[in-house]
């Protein structure tokens, strides 16, 4: 066995862990985004044309587009000042995939709350998301998300309870 080190070799395998970050990376502003009730920055996530999502009870959508009015609807939804939906949304466990440079496949464990002002309710669920990117640009994009419910629960905000406004927004 030689001590060589194979530059190639190393290459490829820098690449490869860059690519996973970047696509984690991704991920991640995708959440982030969700939060902070930022539509952009969430439709910047998907590719162009073409996105397949299939958020289960939320239903599919052929697009970005249909998706982001969905979220936008519903995540800039406010009563004065304060938003009626607010959520924490915290992804783990990522298993990214490289399918060849410019394709990945990867799966999440996904817990989400929402407090929900318009039904009074709070709603905890873990899911989990079957993902593939795709390289556009030169950009890491998400090309299609599959969501599968795993556990979730919904009860009442308790009488009294202080509930916090919401991120800021800028106008």
């Amino acid at each position: 066995m030689s001590d060589e080190v194979d530059v190639r070799d190393l290459a490829r395998r820098v690449a490869r862990l860059e690519a996973i970050q970047q696509i984690e990376r991704l991920k991640y502003r995708y959440w982030r985004a969700c939060d902070s009730k930022d539509p952009d920055a969430f439709r910047e996530c998907f590719v162009r044309e073409g996105a397949e999502i299939d958020y289960g009870p939320l239903g599919g959508f052929e697009g970005r587009e249909k998706l982001v009015e969905l979220y936008s609807h519903l995540a800039l939804r406010r009563d004065g000042d304060r938003w009626l939906y607010n959520d924490i949304h915290q992804g783990v466990h990522p298993d990214i995939e490289l399918v060849d440079a410019g394709t990945a496949v990867g799966s999440w464990t996904f817990w989400f709350m929402r407090v929900n002002l318009v039904d009074g309710v709070i709603e905890q669920n873990s899911l989990e998301y079957r993902d593939r990117y795709v390289v556009e640009d030169g950009e890491w994009k998400i090309q299609r998300s599959q969501v599968i419910p795993l556990t979730g629960v919904t009860f009442p905000i308790p009488e009294g309870a202080d509930v916090a406004p919401g991120p800021e927004v800028p106008e």
